[in-house]
């Protein structure tokens, strides 16, 4: 496995402004098992006000929510795309979000970098974080 050094991200202040612009969240890969760490993050964003909507290849409901096989399918406007994939998804990903037109911010979790999908994304107007966590940071801003 090759690992990424992420070179486009934003930093914490940046980061701020994301959790307090974002309403939508799509979380790419969410699991319905609850021990995985998909399932964990998105329950805890849940939680604490945001609007998660789950894209993952099999299953009708997560969370209580609808899922979507894909980021294309989902009907309404999204905020920000949390990325729980490998990280050669990302240029895929990246392409989707794009192509929707309303994603702000694009967010790879903890151990994911593709620094070539995150600066497609950046070039297009989003706000790229990645190797982070958004239940980790959310919560570090909070305190």
């Amino acid at each position: 496995m090759e690992c990424e050094f992420p070179t486009v991200n934003s930093n914490m202040d940046e980061v701020k402004e994301i959790f307090d612009s974002v309403k939508t969240i799509a979380i790419l890969g969410l699991s319905p098992d609850a021990t995985k760490d998909s399932n964990k993050v998105a329950t805890y964003l849940q939680s604490v006000g945001y609007k998660i909507v789950p894209v993952y290849p099999k299953g009708d409901e997560i969370l209580g929510e609808k899922v979507y096989n894909s980021l294309a399918e989902i009907p309404f406007a999204v905020d920000m795309v949390d990325i729980f994939r490998k990280p050669k998804a990302l240029d895929m990903i990246a392409d989707a979000c794009i192509a929707r037109g309303d994603v702000k911010v694009f967010w790879a979790q903890k151990g994911i970098v593709n620094n070539e999908a995150a600066q497609k994304a950046k070039d297009a107007g989003m706000k790229v974080v990645q190797n982070q966590c958004t239940m980790v940071d959310h919560k570090s801003i909070q305190d």
